[in-house]
């Protein structure tokens, strides 16, 4: 069992709760997930890993109130446990394997969407504390669905872009990384991108023409996070990967989004019964 330490409201059905797991704290790094289960025979629930402290022995997780399980996640308070917490799991971020020498002369930019930017701000912070200044862009709906702004803040350069304009550049996050890098002339090694998947889709076509290496993570196709159900299936350069195990980052300009955003609405149909049975029963039985 595995106790929740501190449970936040981030935004309207994003909340964010610190673990502890002091095993999967110390093997962690930026880029890797865990499976959650809320109870025995629970389904599992890949989630990417927003922060983690080896010293306190917890790890960060963001979860967005979609499907059953989430809101079954999402419902536990501080103080209760979860049945199961097992990471980390996937490969890591690129850039930790790197020679800090090299690593140390370039210039990143991070374009992180929605819950997307939980999984970001490890990254980021990864880079700071080895000397690796990033621009990030951050984009939501509207003000109201902004997260991790102030943490984001204190390790990289941000900036914000709202669809409706009630915060910082007034339009997609596409449009402000023209604005970075057309209009104001700045110069990237590597773009990393994180968030739903139309987004990325779209980011990708924006940075092709720069000849910008992009890295995405495909994070939301997962199920199992094992490769043993194949529902993370996704051609990359024309082969059949596997995101949970190959992954979850991949080169954006070799992902076909197309595939994996209908690949992505598969249990849909199904999720949604599994909502409705659920608001039934609890209807039925007073809950």
């Amino acid at each position: 069992m595995f106790k929740i330490v501190e449970k936040r409201k981030l935004a309207e059905n994003i909340y964010e709760m610190k673990i502890a797991a002091e095993r999967v704290a110390r093997a962690a790094l930026p880029g890797q997930f865990v499976i959650v289960r809320v109870s025995e025979g629970g389904e599992r629930i890949p989630l990417t890993i927003a922060d983690y402290d080896v010293e306190a022995g917890t790890v960060t997780i963001v979860t967005q109130t979609i499907g059953l399980s989430t809101r079954k996640i999402c419902a536990l308070e501080q103080g209760d446990y979860l049945a199961d917490f097992a990471g980390p799991l996937g490969r890591p971020s690129e850039f930790v394997h790197m020679p800090l020498e090299e690593l140390r002369a370039m210039k990143y930019l991070f374009v992180a969407g929605g819950v997307g930017t939980a999984p970001v701000y490890p990254q980021v912070k990864w880079l700071k504390e080895h000397g690796v200044e990033c621009d990030v862009i951050i984009g939501a709906k509207n003000s109201d669905m902004l997260i991790y702004t102030d943490e984001m803040s204190k390790v990289g350069n941000v900036h914000i872009a709202t669809d409706d304009g009630s915060a910082g550049y007034h339009g997609l996050v596409t449009g402000l990384a023209k604005e970075l890098v057309e209009v104001e002339g700045r110069k990237y090694d590597e773009c990393v991108c994180i968030g739903p998947m139309i987004m990325m889709k779209f980011l990708t076509m924006t940075t092709k023409p720069w000849n910008l290496k992009t890295t995405v993570s495909l994070n939301a196709l997962m199920v199992d996070g094992t490769g043993m159900c194949g529902a993370c299936r996704v051609s990359v350069g024309g082969k059949t990967l596997f995101t949970c195990v190959d992954g979850p980052e991949f080169d954006g300009h070799a992902v076909d989004f197309d595939e994996a955003i209908r690949r992505q609405s598969m249990y849909r149909n199904q999720e949604r019964t599994a909502v409705e049975n659920h608001e039934h029963k609890c209807k039925c039985y007073g809950e």
